[in-house]
């Protein structure tokens, strides 16, 4: 009998992997995907064509995530209870679908980095093949390049409440100006880089927004040569468009 499960589905490099992987061995697996705040739309886009590429069933549920105050408070613990309530939400329907092994898509670097989802998933008995075998993402990328997947040169994308500094209340406003400006920048062919958000004076909903471009340092000379493109896009939006020569 092939196993059966389900995996907790991003779209990203690792997740696509492991269901290719598993489709490929000839498990009787299943794609979900929480659609919530936190995703741009594109990520939906690659869910649905990677699914379809690869020919396995894909459930898409939503999550209103903000209606979760230890969330939407953003404290440092906000990830920890992002990740148990999208992970519990999985649960739910792929119980109801008959599915009683859930998996995600960690890798063996993952263990490196301080992630209170981690807790998350160990809490709720989320299982992390990918992780447990010792593949890294740079062996992922390999193998997903080797499988024909259009993921493995994806780059890492965090999910946008990434962007907002940690205290600062997180509200579908802020998160939708993110979004718009993200992908923008996408359109202006800038790549791996993130907007994050820095507010001014008390927090309020009236106080300035300003966005602080976090791009590669090879693509700097790109940003300082569209400048005034860049403004105007995002000028609706922000108060103010800063550069973050850190970053790199």
């Amino acid at each position: 009998m092939n196993p059966r499960f389900a995996v907790a589905f991003s779209g990203g490099v690792d997740s696509s992997y492991l269901l290719y992987a598993a489709k490929a061995a000839g498990c009787d697996v299943g794609a979900y995907f929480i659609r919530s705040q936190f995703q741009p739309g594109f990520e939906l886009e690659d869910v649905m064509r990677l699914a379809e590429t690869i020919d396995v069933p894909l459930t898409v549920g939503t999550l209103d995530i903000l209606r979760n105050r230890n969330i939407a408070e953003n404290q440092p613990d906000r990830c920890y209870f992002c990740k148990t309530a999208i992970m519990s939400e999985l649960w739910t329907l792929i119980r109801a679908d008959g599915y009683t092994v859930l998996c995600d898509g960690t890798n063996a670097d993952d263990l490196e980095t301080d992630r209170p989802g981690m807790r998350a998933l160990r809490e709720l008995g989320v299982l992390s093949p990918l992780c447990e075998y010792g593949l890294t993402k740079a062996n992922i990328r390999r193998l997903s390049e080797q499988a024909g997947l259009f993921t493995h040169d994806k780059p890492s994308y965090s999910c946008l409440a990434t962007r907002v500094p940690t205290g600062t209340a997180i509200t579908e406003r802020l998160l939708e100006k993110i979004e718009r400006a993200e992908k923008k920048l996408f359109d202006m062919a800038f790549s791996d880089f993130r907007v994050r958000i820095m507010i001014q004076g008390d927090r309020s909903d009236t106080s300035p927004v300003w966005a602080c471009l976090q791009v590669p340092a090879g693509q700097w000379d790109d940003a300082a040569a569209q400048r005034a493109e860049i403004l105007a896009a995002l000028k609706l939006d922000f108060d103010t468009v800063v550069l973050d020569l850190n970053h790199r």
